[in-house]
């Protein structure tokens, strides 16, 4: 399995923190208390999905490496 490419939808992120508590060293809250990308591949691929799977609002979008979505 290859690396996953990550989003963020900021129109849609309610700025819960979930995505960071999950994988820290991938997602950060910007200056307006929004989910942003910090490292693409910061975390392991699990964690990213996790991450993207905990979100309320369905605001993290996760693509394998072929650019295909696989999340949500």
């Amino acid at each position: 399995m290859g690396k996953y490419k990550v989003k963020v939808d900021r129109m849609l992120c309610i700025g819960t923190a979930d995505c960071v508590k999950i994988a820290p060293n991938t997602f950060e809250l910007d200056d307006e208390a929004k989910s942003v990308v910090k490292k693409q591949n910061g975390d392991p691929n699990e964690k990213i999905l996790e991450a993207a799977k905990v979100c309320p609002v369905l605001a993290i979008i996760v693509e394998d490496e072929d650019g295909k979505q696989i999340y949500p």
